[in-house]
């Protein structure tokens, strides 16, 4: 149900528009307080409650702390500093307006967050919970009378398989395969010694992972590094053959 700040529309002489349209504009200072007739308002009040037949007290309650919080509020805008003040340290008619802006906020938030509780509490009750005690026949149910659900062997094959150690998950998937340079230029260096000083990268690396490829490629560039083997892939994605460097022959030395 809409409250009165919405239902509410007022025709001033420095305003025409719904009850909460003129609140925000005083609120914003886009509108003087000071020219507005709070009077034509409770009156265009009254006129409401008139038409509508009935009295709601939550948008009357509502009303009233607005006006009264306007009235408040003119009047301190009104009175000068001097009749404001007095023995007891009263607040500045400047301090004193936006004490009551910030109270009119206040209670702007307020009404927002009761309205967001309130809709929240109005969808929970669409759901019911049923509340009982127990049938007077289900509450005591003696042995002799008691039926057997389940067979007992089934019973101690469930509770034994929780009892029995499960064995150990193998994670032998998920290990990173460990090789090293040095491993596969011996492999490499083998098969060089094996084969005739000649064979295929492909035969290297047969039934290999994909970091054993890896590592077998540098292990091929540190053989050419060292100047003990050169490659040849005659097109591309091809075979690469794999060959014993040819060392340079130095003569020996003559001794005499």
């Amino acid at each position: 149900m809409a409250t009165i700040m919405h239902r509410l529309e007022l025709d001033l002489d420095v305003f025409a528009g719904p009850f909460d349209l003129l609140l925000s504009l005083i609120l914003r200072e886009e509108l003087d307080l000071l020219e507005v007739e709070l009077a034509e308002i409770v009156v265009a009040y009254i006129d409401h409650l008139e038409a509508e037949g009935e009295l709601d007290l939550e948008a009357a309650t509502e009303f009233l702390v607005l006006i009264a919080a306007l009235l408040e509020l003119k009047s301190r805008l009104m009175l000068p500093g001097a009749e404001v003040l007095d023995e007891l340290d009263e607040l500045a008619p400047a301090e004193a307006a936006e004490e009551l802006l910030e109270r009119m906020l206040q209670y702007a938030r307020f009404r927002g967050a009761g309205g967001w509780m309130g809709t929240g509490h109005a969808a929970g009750q669409a759901f019911l919970y049923r509340v009982a005690p127990l049938p007077a026949a289900l509450r005591r149910v003696s042995v002799e009378i008691a039926e057997r659900a389940y067979d007992p062997a089934v019973l101690g094959e469930a509770i034994g398989a929780l009892l029995r150690t499960p064995p150990p998950l193998d994670l032998r998937h998920m290990e990173t395969p460990r090789v090293s340079v040095a491993d596969r230029l011996t492999l490499l260096r083998g098969m060089l010694a094996s084969r005739g000083g000649r064979f295929s990268f492909d035969d290297a690396v047969q039934g290999a992972d994909r970091v054993t490829v890896a590592v077998t490629l540098f292990a091929l560039l540190e053989l050419y590094k060292q100047g003990e083997a050169t490659w040849d892939q005659p097109e591309p994605f091809g075979a690469i053959a794999i060959t014993a460097a040819k060392r340079p022959a130095y003569p020996r030395a003559v001794t005499s």
